[in-house]
């Protein structure tokens, strides 16, 4: 698509043909849906968050050995290991790096004297414009229709904001799931779009169909924003397991914030002093109280319960308002040709070419 406008600077830096990217989403996004992304012209990004350090090598070689096209790897900054998950993207000359809490210079300043490119997430635009003063190459915006950990401005109006604050290339995310939702965040000032449940819905992704299910049974009114889960506002499909953290006692959910961070504590391999070191980090970044610290390890135990136990009712489900309106599964390729197609429709409904 050279000469078409959907053929953006974001296509240039990251080496692809569709300004699409797949988010890096715990425990969903595994060599085999960053490959099946890449593969059909897209940029998939590898969920590093959930993979313990020492295992990411082997992640990062499963995925090259399914894919000869580019892709990127997601990671915590601030999490025990961040260090080693920087050195294996230099060594592998990994295209990008995603990141989005508590950014570190020195890591950041690695990857860019290795040639890997930056491409942080932030939902404000004095976070985007620190970002590019940070030496961020792109940044993925994030407006509150997106799912996960979320803010209140809608897409429309961040985006728009965000891309008139700086001068590097603004992937919009939050609310997109389609070819005509990318041309309008072209139209926002966009260079692509970063998808998250889109993707997470493709046959490619590893959630088990019970839990795919509970998404496509959701409706627009069923996806909220809620603070139960790690007492920070997360737009999820609500579920049995948030009805219930609604119900407990303030005490009830620091023990059940416990019991989790024991067990992510098992799952990551990390050491306690390791952990602590990283919620002093993640405190002092995002300005948390030691209740809303202690609730921070429920979000990656519970997401796996959901994402890769097959467990819809006990685990989170997080995710973008677009679930409301997703009544399908394609494979990637299906997926970003029909975004394409609709996004080469769209333009040219606006814009009719001239009859000679």
């Amino acid at each position: 698509m050279p000469c078409s406008p959907l053929h953006t600077p974001l296509c240039d830096l990251l080496g692809v043909p569709a300004p699409i990217i797949q988010t890096g989403m715990g425990w969903v996004a595994t060599p085999e849906l960053v490959a099946a992304v890449s593969n059909a012209g897209g940029f998939g990004f590898l969920a590093g968050a959930t993979i313990r350090p020492e295992d990411i090598d082997a992640a990062i070689e499963k995925t090259k050995a399914l894919t000869p096209k580019p892709f990127g790897v997601n990671f915590l900054m601030d999490a025990p290991g961040a260090d080693v998950i920087a050195d294996a993207l230099v060594r592998h000359r990994v295209r990008a790096a995603g990141y989005n809490r508590s950014p570190d210079g020195k890591l950041i300043q690695k990857l860019k004297d290795a040639g890997v490119l930056c491409i942080p997430t932030c939902g404000a635009p004095r976070h985007v414009q620190k970002a590019e003063q940070s030496g961020a190459d792109a940044v993925v915006v994030q407006g509150g229709e997106g799912g996960g950990h979320t803010g209140t401005i809608p897409s429309s109006l961040l985006i728009s904001a965000c891309a008139d604050a700086v001068k590097i290339p603004v992937i919009a995310a939050g609310g997109f799931k389609d070819g005509r939702g990318l041309v309008a965040a072209l139209a926002f000032g966009a260079a692509g779009i970063a998808m998250g449940t889109r993707f997470l819905l493709t046959a490619e992704s590893p959630v088990p169909p019970q839990t795919a299910q509970r998404y496509f049974a959701a409706g627009l009114t069923d996806v909220i924003v809620t603070e139960e889960i790690d007492g920070l506002p997360q737009r999820v499909v609500v579920n049995e397991l948030v009805r219930e953290l609604e119900a407990k006692s303030g005490a009830a959910k620091l023990l059940f914030a416990l019991r989790n961070a024991l067990a992510f504590r098992r799952t990551s391999g990390a050491t306690i002093p390791q952990l602590l070191r990283s919620a002093l980090a993640l405190q002092a970044n995002e300005k948390l109280t030691r209740s809303q610290l202690l609730m921070a390890a429920n979000a990656p135990m519970l997401a796996k319960a959901a994402m890769t136990d097959g467990d819809p009712v006990g685990g989170y489900l997080p995710s973008g308002t677009v679930a409301g309106v997703i009544a399908d599964r394609p494979t990637c390729a299906e997926l970003i040709e029909r975004i394409v197609r609709e996004a080469e429709e769209t333009l040219a409904r606006l814009a009719p070419a001239k009859e000679s």
